[in-house]
């Protein structure tokens, strides 16, 4: 039989990448989409931090909504 191709280190390195680049995907497109309606410095600061917050808040709930459907280790 063929094992695993990564690591069990390897897998948790992953994923913290792949959970990180979302909450910096949402962070980052948060504020570009505050940049359309011109925004001071603080309001574009604090429209990054609310969604790096909702991106964390959505990365949480997804992960923990899909580990029920992730096979066993």
């Amino acid at each position: 039989m063929v094992g695993p191709s990564f690591s069990e280190e390897e897998r948790e390195a992953t994923t913290l990448r792949l959970k990180a680049g979302l909450v910096l995907l949402i962070g980052v497109s948060g504020g570009l989409v505050s940049l359309q309606v011109d925004p001071s410095p603080l309001q574009l600061v604090v429209a990054v931090a609310v969604s790096l917050l909702v991106g964390f808040v959505l990365t949480w709930f997804v992960v923990r909504t899909l580990r029920e459907f992730s096979p066993k280790r």
